[in-house]
């Protein structure tokens, strides 16, 4: 794979190259206390010096003591809302002037289809376990035979600049699940260019061309071909970024293991520690569940449907022929679990977990899914000792936020850590 090299000006230079195709850039920035995707113009917008601290049920940014742009864990959410919107408007209609039908799309001022999306999107710094939860909702919302095509007008032509991580959470394992921390061609969604930092002996970025368009990008913006000293040394991020995990997950035989203890008394142990508030799923960056919802103005003279993000973890999911199908967080829990780490499996051929760790960093409860399957195992835990953050000493730390940051294209309501 060809290799080059930019510096800082060269990463603005690239944004820019983006922006005059027309791509609407979105790209990790500080938001309400935490790194969130939001449309970025340049390099100062970009999170520069911050990095975070995460373990179960406790998020902080800390400043670092040098200028990395990346040198963070997994956000407090994916590239899924850019794609697959927390809140997206189905349709709009007007009652007709007689009041007995309803006019759909007849007039774009007042009665409307969906908006258009602000142009093909082009994603900086999408993790290697952000990449491979990409790839899983390639498949499951526009590879199968039926499309999602809402999720397919928005995934069309999008230019993808994938990050490897070089400083994982406490509550990372993306190394269990096979998906990170470098991202690799062939495994996930493809990716047009991928950067590691290097700090050491000037800030640079060693470029990995994942296609045609990114090469003829990268030639724009002037970059140099990476000498095998740069190659190496990128090689090196990684290397030690995979040995610095916070959590590790055992897949081998889990998918049976979950279908053998669907009786298990570890479920009323979770149960009594689950609040069922959903942050879970929300964070989850392949989860896909939604629901419709119908809104009118108090004249009844017009209406909207939207989809909504929705969560196995709601009592009225699995509502049906007038009846709760999993009336209990015990019930809620084994099915999203068995679900993320077994049925997938057999739905779509992988797992639904990238081991980002955001369901165990947001849940205000702190349960953790690497610790519930090593209980199921009888084994004696999922967290690696060692230090999982920075090696950078932190020398100020922002609050922690209330609830993950709302997506900028869809705000969608989470509760809060306690």
């Amino acid at each position: 794979m060809l290799t080059r090299l930019i510096d800082v000006d060269g990463l603005q230079a690239l944004v820019d190259g983006l922006t005059a195709r027309g791509f609407t850039v979105i790209g990790p920035t500080v938001r309400g206390g935490a790194i969130a995707n939001a449309p970025i113009s340049g390099v100062d917008d970009l999170p520069r010096g911050w990095g975070d601290e995460q373990q179960p049920a406790s998020y902080r940014l800390r400043r670092r003591d040098d200028e990395a742009f990346f040198g963070f864990a997994a956000g407090a959410q994916s590239a899924k809302p850019v794609f697959f919107p927390a809140d997206e408007l189905l349709w709009r209609g007007r009652r007709t002037a007689d009041g007995h039908a309803f006019e759909v799309g007849a007039e774009r001022d007042a009665v409307a289809a969906p908006p258009e999306p602000d142009g093909p999107y082009a994603l900086l710094g999408v993790r290697s376990c952000d990449l491979a939860a990409l790839g899983i909702h390639d498949t499951v919302l526009s590879g199968r035979r039926t499309v999602d095509t809402h999720y397919g007008r928005r995934r069309a032509d999008a230019f993808v600049v994938a990050v490897a991580c070089s400083d994982p959470g406490g509550t990372c394992f993306c190394v269990s699940m096979g998906t990170g921390p470098r991202p690799e061609a062939g495994r996930g969604a493809p990716f047009d260019l991928s950067l590691t930092e290097l700090l050491d002996g000037g800030h640079r970025f060693v470029v990995e061309v994942g296609s045609t368009r990114g090469a003829e990008l990268l030639d724009e913006v002037g970059a140099r071909e990476a000498t095998a000293d740069e190659v190496d040394a990128a090689a090196q991020v990684t290397a030690l970024a995979s040995r610095r995990m916070g959590r590790r997950l055992d897949t081998d035989g889990l998918k049976e293991l979950l279908y053998a203890n669907v009786d298990s008394p570890r479920w009323d142990d979770v149960a009594s520690r689950c609040l069922s508030c959903t942050n879970c799923t929300m964070v989850c960056p392949t989860c896909f569940c939604t629901t419709v919802e119908d809104a009118s103005d108090l004249t009844g003279h017009e209406a909207e449907r939207h989809r909504v993000w929705d969560s196995c973890f709601d009592a009225d999911f699995s509502y049906i022929h007038g009846g709760v199908v999993r009336e209990s967080p015990r019930s809620r829990y084994r099915q999203w679990m068995t679900h993320k780490l077994a049925a997938w499996h057999d739905q779509f051929g992988s797992s639904g977990c990238v081991g980002c760790g955001r369901c165990v960093t947001w849940c205000p409860a702190a349960i953790d899914i690497t610790a519930e399957a090593a209980a199921l195992r009888g084994a004696p835990g999922s967290h690696l000792p060692g230090p999982a953050t920075s090696a950078a000493p932190a020398t100020s730390a922002a609050p922690a936020p209330a609830a993950p940051p709302a997506p900028a294209a869809a705000p969608v309501a989470t509760h809060g850590l306690e």
